[in-house]
């Protein structure tokens, strides 16, 4: 009675983000509009996912996590909902975010106007409990740690790329990232599904845009990039599609979903193995 106790009182009092272990990464999988769920990021951790999304507002010196301004509140900050759980995450797990090797790709998605979203984003990484935390650029040189955070949505380019000492790297689009740029700088090309492409999962995909399809994802490729849609269905069938060809990260709302099909579709699978 006293062991059942014990065990009964530990569970109880143990914090939300406690793991029994590190999850083993999903390295296809990305949660887009991640803070909707009913716990950001740890839901998504404990699918896997190795790649998520936030939306951020700076809003009075703080970065708000919202889909919309109407819906911000001041206790959903960047750092209350993603990056201190991710450092207990992380101690819970003995270093690690994940059961192996595997970054976390955080993707902070600006709302507000670039520069001075980017200058509060970056005075918060530089903070020193940090530090071993978020991968860093110090001029050309790039040092991989645990997380790296990508800046998305307002991108201010001009200024990420002046600061010579930061703990960011550029989601870039097709059109505006140099074949030159390194992918250490520019990681990702994320590009809108709907600009692309009509085919939205129902029936085969047309041979033309399939083709289309594959050409987008080996010219990211040669740059050394990963690519990633937004924009299209949570549909196993758009999946299989990107899958098919390379796409390397796959947008997803729904956790389960997408776990379920990675976890069962024989290229994706034997990726995570």
């Amino acid at each position: 009675m006293k062991l059942s106790l014990t065990i009964a009182i530990t569970v109880l009092l143990s914090p939300a983000w406690a793991h029994a272990a590190a999850p083993k990464a999903l390295i296809h999988a990305h949660a887009h509009n991640d803070y909707n769920h009913k716990r950001p990021l740890l839901d998504a951790l404990d699918h896997g996912f190795a790649s998520i999304e936030a939306d951020v507002f700076l809003k009075d010196g703080q970065l708000l996590v919202g889909h919309t301004a109407f819906s911000l509140r001041p206790d959903r900050t960047l750092q209350s909902l993603y990056l201190d759980p991710l450092q207990k995450h992380i101690a819970a797990n003995h270093g690690r975010v994940f059961a192996g090797p595997e970054r976390l790709t955080l993707l902070v998605d600006f709302k507000t106007d670039g520069p001075s979203t980017y200058a509060a984003l970056a005075k918060l990484l530089q903070e020193k409990t940090y530090d071993a935390l978020f991968s860093e650029f110090t001029d050309d040189k790039f040092t991989p740690r645990l997380v790296d955070v990508v800046v998305t949505g307002n991108r201010p380019i001009a200024e990420i790329i002046a600061d010579r000492n930061r703990r960011v790297a550029i989601d870039g689009r097709l059109a505006d990232t140099p074949s030159t740029a390194t992918k250490e700088l520019f990681p990702l090309i994320s590009e809108n599904w709907q600009d692309h492409f009509k085919w939205r999962g129902i029936g085969p995909m047309p041979a033309p845009e399939r083709l289309q399809l594959s050409d987008m994802t080996k010219r990211v490729h040669a740059q050394g990039r990963r690519l990633r849609f937004w924009g299209a269905p949570d549909s196993t069938a758009v999946w299989s599609q990107q899958l098919s060809v390379g796409v390397d990260l796959l947008n997803a709302d729904n956790l389960n979903a997408l776990q379920s099909f990675l976890l069962t579709h024989p290229k994706a699978a034997s990726a995570a193995n």
